[in-house]
């Protein structure tokens, strides 16, 4: 049997949704609050029998920061596909990335070595792939260096990544893996969704920076085979290529029938929104936009390589331009329906 912590999230789904087209059974773990509606939803993009997949999955409500509840989901379960977690750039989130991501972690992991749980997958982040003193392409054997620039996100991220090293240490069979920016229909109000909601608007503008993209059914596929082939004591990179933000914003409006990007914003215009954006924040309440972690992805220049895990499991990706096609599409028709 499988647990796929955050089920209800864009990766968590797919793994869900990927496991259960094998004749898998598997425990989809949910905040008790998530909506699994949107889990049915996501099923439609990928397959013609939804329903039938759906009802095949037994849910259970999971909170990481509670030690019975992860015992609870843990029972008669051999293989744990860890996809949950909290996403913040906000400085105020802090303590709870930490709780979420570090914590959450660590409970689940001494929780699967004192079941002797067979298998685990931990979906980490490129942002622990973190060396700001390393200028060539970044691999799996680039580890962390601090240099104070790092978000609460990040950071909750790689002790995150520590307490899963800490486990294979004590006896647990894992793997992690570390995707790029993971590109998925759905889920159009939160992760890249927003990207392609931004897009459809048109954007004039744009900046020079670029990061490494990947295809989600491509992370699932490759996060199934690491597990099945008992690939375990390893980290690997999952990117297909980086690319400017120009490049993805141009090849998405365009397929929207919208003009590309045309006005460069550059490193003193942002800081100028930045400072707007913390205004508005500070009226309104609501998450700021703009910060200096996100300043920084947005005119940052890394490459990342994927050798590894296309040598060790000989894996070809998706090219991003057909991913972008397929998402772009399944919004178009989302939207006609009325589902967005």
């Amino acid at each position: 049997m499988n647990l796929v912590t955050g089920a209800t999230g864009l990766l968590g789904s797919h793994v869900v949704l990927k496991l259960l087209q094998q004749g898998k059974t598997v425990v989809a773990a949910k905040q008790s609050s998530s909506d699994i509606t949107k889990v049915k939803h996501c099923f439609s993009y990928h397959t013609k029998d939804p329903e039938e997949l759906f009802n095949k999955i037994k849910w259970v409500d999971l909170d990481l920061t509670d030690v019975y509840s992860i015992e609870e989901a843990l029972k008669d379960v051999e293989h744990v596909y860890h996809c949950a977690g909290f996403v913040s750039f906000q400085n105020k989130d802090h303590a709870k990335l930490m709780l979420m991501n570090e914590t959450g972690t660590a409970n689940l992991v001494n929780a699967c070595i004192a079941k002797k749980i067979t298998s685990f997958c931990h979906a980490s982040s490129l942002s622990t792939i973190n060396n700001a003193d390393y200028e060539g392409e970044l691999s799996e054997k680039i580890f962390w260096k601090t240099s104070g620039k790092e978000s609460s996100y990040a950071i909750s991220k790689y002790n995150a990544e520590r307490e899963v090293w800490r486990g294979i240490e004590e006896g647990l069979n894992a793997v992690i893996v570390n995707p790029g920016f993971i590109l998925a229909p759905g889920f159009w109000k939160q992760s890249s969704g927003k990207i392609f909601a931004f897009c459809k608007k048109g954007t004039m503008f744009y900046t020079d920076g670029s990061t490494a993209y990947v295809g989600v059914n491509d992370v699932v596929e490759i996060m199934v085979q690491l597990m099945d082939k008992k690939i375990f004591n390893e980290r690997f990179i999952l990117v297909e290529n980086s690319y400017t933000f120009k490049d993805i914003f141009t090849q998405i409006q365009e397929k929207f029938g919208k003009k590309a990007p045309f006005i460069k914003s550059g490193i003193y215009l942002l800081q100028l929104g930045r400072i707007a954006d913390g205004i508005v924040s500070g009226i309104t309440g609501k998450d700021r936009v703009l910060t200096s972690n996100t300043i920084r992805t947005a005119i940052g220049h890394k490459k990342y390589s994927n050798n590894k895990v296309k040598t060790t499991l000989s894996y070809s990706f998706k090219p991003i331009e057909e991913v972008l096609n397929s998402i772009c599409e399944h919004y178009k028709n989302d939207l006609k329906t009325g589902k967005i």
